[in-house]
């Protein structure tokens, strides 16, 4: 049995990761981490954990890494961006694995992190940054299997990513003419009070935040840099526009993502531009074997309530032939697949079980 851990189960992302692990057959959580309910029962914080806890681990206890080194094998840190960075050591990780689902150690260029993160205070540890893998499953498998520590991806990320991978990895859309147009439900924005995500604030209104400026931009382009390089690319930094949108709903994301196409050779020499068949067969060729990520198809487009609750993505495209472009779009829960279920999903393939284990829900509907 996995013991885990957990630095901020009583945020929206930690409560998630309890919840699936009550179904998981492998782990159980004996370290409910929480600064701000010390002391308290955690059932008691989330109702719905009612008669669910064993009652020696259903209490929340101030977190201390050193100390949950001792008592656990995987500690899942859902943080404030700074607060790992602060306090890991080499000792502490020589001791559990980690899987962070803040951004400390996502992006490899610390520069480009402050540049990005301006404000937070952290201590900087080359050695344990160059180490972390980037937590994408479905990208980095082999990677994470083999990993002390992880960087979980954030959610607009695993979304905006996975739904443009595939064909940034084959050369199939100029990457620098990506626009992705991004909306989230409140959740993302998590469990602390915050003015703008009143309900008053939000309800019947969609708005845009964070333009030109989202600290998840450098994200996605750093991860679909790397795959340009897989496509033959000269490894210089892609740059994209990403704007999310703030919708009046729980849960849920949808990225709309825009891209110029490009011209690829055919084994007969002639040059073409990729058609819908021809996306069609490179998503499948990079996702068919993938449980968690549903491919749509050409024309047929995901819908947030499709997913929710679940640790899926559903992805869908249509070639634009008058503009020589592609619409892609990619739908996940922000608090499954974009944080706590792809984090269990991480610490399956560290700990050698089936990846799919605890995590194949149903998605909620209605």
């Amino acid at each position: 049995m996995i013991r885990v851990g957990i630095v901020g189960a009583t945020g929206y992302a930690g409560a998630e990761i309890a919840g699936i692990l009550l179904s998981h057959p492998e782990a159980q959580v004996v370290f409910y981490g929480s600064k701000s309910y010390a002391g308290q029962r955690f059932s008691d914080i989330f109702g719905n954990f009612r008669g669910l806890i064993e009652e020696k681990y259903d209490i929340c206890r101030e977190p201390d890494l050193s100390v949950m080194a001792e008592e656990c094998d995987v500690i899942f840190t859902a943080t404030p961006q700074g607060y790992l960075s602060g306090v890991l050591t080499e000792e502490i990780l020589s001791k559990v694995k980690i899987i962070d689902l803040s951004a400390d150690y996502r992006l490899k260029d610390i520069e480009v992190y402050k540049q990005w993160y301006k404000g937070i205070e952290r201590n900087d540890d080359p050695g344990l940054l160059a180490e972390a893998v980037y937590g994408l499953c479905e990208v980095n498998r082999e990677d994470i299997k083999t990993a002390r520590l992880i960087a979980n991806p954030g959610c607009f990320t695993t979304c905006s990513i996975l739904t443009a991978y595939p064909l940034v990895a084959e050369g199939l859309i100029d990457p620098d003419t990506l626009i992705i147009d991004a909306k989230s439900g409140t959740s993302g924005a998590g469990r602390g009070a915050k003015l703008p995500n009143l309900f008053c604030e939000v309800n019947e209104s969609v708005k845009p935040y964070g333009v030109t400026t989202h600290r998840h931009t450098p994200e996605i382009e750093e991860q679909l840099g790397y795959a340009n390089e897989k496509a033959g690319g000269d490894g210089s930094p892609i740059l994209i526009n990403f704007t999310p949108h703030l919708i009046a709903m729980q849960r849920g994301i949808l990225a709309t993502e825009y891209a110029s196409l490009q011209e690829v050779t055919l084994p007969t020499g002639k040059t073409v531009l990729p058609d819908d068949a021809m996306i069609q067969e490179t998503y499948e060729k990079y996702y068919s074997d993938e449980k968690f990520i549903r491919l749509l198809g050409a024309g047929v487009w995901p819908e947030t309530r499709w997913v929710e609750g679940s640790n899926f993505t559903d992805i869908g495209f249509k070639v634009d032939p008058r503009t020589h472009r592609v619409v892609m779009a990619g739908a996940l829960d922000n608090l499954v697949k974009g944080a706590a279920g792809q984090a269990v999903q991480n610490m399956n393939l560290l700990a050698a079980l089936p990846e799919t284990m605890g995590l194949m829900k149903a998605p909620i509907f209605p």
